[in-house]
């Protein structure tokens, strides 16, 4: 243990995998193998176990458990009285051979009295609700809320240097003319054309001039829950243009240092996703059906679907 780490009087620490400058308080506990980083702040009546490992700058709020298989990574904060799981059907005395794993990552938050099921993953910069009670693993960015928890919205990353011009616009952005720049990269919102008479409406698109490129594949996604979200990727060579064909669905898109929403709800508006653009699909309307276009053919090695990999590529 560094001999600039405060351990208050009344606290019981027994490991010796503490980094400089953290601070443990008054009526703590933290088991032998546990591994805490440097400049982390545990604050009274908190317990570690053994299979837990801290990063640097964290933050716990008095009254948590972190029970084995929790892993949190660098500048998380975590409220007062979060609850922490690892085990899906506890009983008595009756042990798991392997723990389930909860990994927090980089530069999340989670509110007071929130509820963490095992086995999940918050994303990097996600933010979780007071009382949340979360189920499932929440993406990068997003803001939950409610029990179970549902996605919100979604935060400006305060990881990331924005440009001088990045605001993140909680409302939706909505085309006032052919084609609209969104602000996020090269995405762009286009207004397509479209014809009603008595016998009913049609709208159209040409490839490679309404629809900015030639495409080949095709995809619908429908009958999605509310709660859910789809997308949750970026692509390296792909292109793809969404048409909401019914009902809406609102769109994220992220190039890395501005991140907007967009909504979709008419089928005569589309969206143009260049690559190296993240976008994620979710307020799903329960009729809501979306059409993407895609300038490639299925490919997985063109996906990238870890949020972290993908800033670390538009950085360089």
């Amino acid at each position: 243990m560094k001999n600039d780490v405060f351990i208050h009087p009344l606290a019981d620490v027994q490991s010796s995998h503490i980094g400089n400058g953290t601070k443990v308080w008054q009526f703590s506990v933290i088991l032998p193998q546990a591994k805490i980083g440097a400049d982390v702040n545990v604050c009274a009546h908190c317990f570690v176990e053994n299979d837990v490992s801290i990063g640097d700058r964290v933050t716990i709020k008095s009254g948590v458990y972190l029970w084995d298989g929790v892993e949190i990574q660098d500048d998380v904060f975590i409220g007062p009285n979060v609850t922490f799981t690892n085990d899906k059907f506890p009983r008595s005395k009756k042990y798991p051979t392997v723990f389930l794993r909860t990994r927090i990552e980089k530069g999340a938050s989670i509110g007071a009295g929130a509820v963490l099921l095992p086995g999940i993953t918050i994303g990097s910069g996600a933010m979780i609700g007071s009382g949340a009670v979360v189920t499932t693993s929440v993406p990068s960015n997003a803001i939950v809320a409610g029990s179970p928890a549902r996605i919100m919205g979604y935060v400006q990353d305060q990881g990331l240097a924005p440009k001088p011009d990045a605001q993140y616009i909680p409302g939706a952005v909505e085309a006032d003319q052919q084609v609209t720049a969104v602000g996020v990269g090269a995405v762009t919102l286009h207004q397509l054309k479209l014809v009603g008479d008595i016998r009913g409406d049609l709208s159209v698109g040409n490839f490679g001039s309404d629809i900015p490129f030639n495409p080949h594949r095709y995809f619908l996604v429908f009958n999605v829950p509310s709660t859910k979200t789809r997308g949750e990727h970026a692509h390296h060579r792909c292109k793809q243009f969404l048409v909401c064909i019914k009902g809406s669905c609102s769109v994220l898109v992220d190039d890395g240092s501005i991140r907007k929403e967009v909504l979709l709800n008419k089928p005569d508006l589309g969206l143009y996703l260049p690559p190296l653009i993240w976008g994620v699909q979710y307020k799903y309307s329960k009729d809501a059906v979306l059409l993407v276009f895609a300038s490639e053919a299925y490919d997985t090695t063109d996906y990238i679907r870890e949020y972290s990999e993908f800033i670390k590529l538009v950085k360089n």
